[in-house]
């Protein structure tokens, strides 16, 4: 019988946040796969807890993986921990559970501290709806495509970003959204300078340029509005509901598709679609 792969979520800088039953649970498993074996090591000795450790991250995720897949269906029960917060949340640890589907290896969550969703909480944007977009790509054609592609983006986007490239992400921000869409900055979460600041993506580049930022941040921007106004006119928006025609979709899917690209109701799209067709 197949042992089970425990994801056990770490302090993200209080250790008192860590559960009786996350320390429960690393006690009891045969074996730790952690992020960082040096960071883990502390995290355990704190806690008085003695297991065997193995390192599982991104560059060596396929060789660990597939060994920690055989202990696992050999019987073996394995805990695995990122060096803060919630594994297999933009970490290679959800390859890992990929392959437990896969191979039919029970998966379990012990669940606990999350900057994500922390700063969410407290940022002060709408939670209703909300898309956690991580790291931004350092690479400049893959950053500019994901910022393009949140550029009508109407729910909460959650972004992580390290201090030494907050400004940059600032300036990108500012092209994709405009200077006065409003942003939370999450920074220090659970530690003893832990601060929120809620202002707009000009207010954060005025404040960063005077003052160094430092710790790690979690951003919080807000969506588009539904009165925002569309970029395009409603000739262009059209013209884009005819290329997706052009395509084989339907009049339905294209009005659904340019509205996603143009920021026009679908609704408006599609009778204005049909009047032009009435008219020519």
């Amino acid at each position: 019988m197949s042992g089970t792969l425990y994801l056990v979520a770490t302090p993200i800088g209080n250790l008192g946040d860590f559960s009786p039953r996350a320390v429960e649970t690393l006690k009891s498993v045969d074996f730790i796969a952690a992020e960082d074996t040096r960071v883990t090591i502390k995290l355990l000795n704190h806690f008085g807890i003695k297991k065997p450790l193995i390192s599982y991250f991104e560059h060596n995720r396929i060789q660990s993986g597939e060994k920690i897949i055989e202990r696992l269906k050999s019987g073996e029960n394995v805990a695995l921990v990122s060096d803060a917060g919630m594994p297999a949340i933009s970490d290679p640890g959800e390859d890992l559970v990929r392959l437990c589907a896969r191979e039919g290896v029970q998966v379990l969550c012990i669940p606990g501290a999350c900057a994500a969703v922390s700063a969410l909480a407290v940022s002060g944007q709408s939670t209703q709806r909300f898309t956690f977009e991580g790291f931004l790509s350092t690479s400049g054609k893959s950053r500019a495509e994901h910022l393009e592609s949140l550029k009508n983006e109407k729910r909460t986007m959650i972004i992580y970003e390290a201090p030494h490239k907050l400004m940059a992400t600032l300036a990108d921000l500012k092209e994709t959204f405009g200077g006065d869409r409003e942003l939370s900055l999450c920074r220090e979460i659970t530690k003893l300078h832990e601060e929120t600041i809620r202002t707009t993506i000009d207010g954060a580049i005025e404040l960063y340029t005077s003052i160094p930022p430092k710790g790690e941040y979690v951003l919080v921007v807000k969506g588009r509005e539904s009165s925002d106004k569309p970029e395009m006119t409603l000739d262009q928006a059209l013209e884009r509901v005819e290329l997706y025609r052009s395509e084989g979709k339907s009049l339905k899917q294209a009005s659904k598709l340019a509205a996603e690209d143009t920021g026009y109701s679908k609704n408006v799209l599609y009778n204005a679609a049909v009047e032009r067709c009435q008219q020519s």
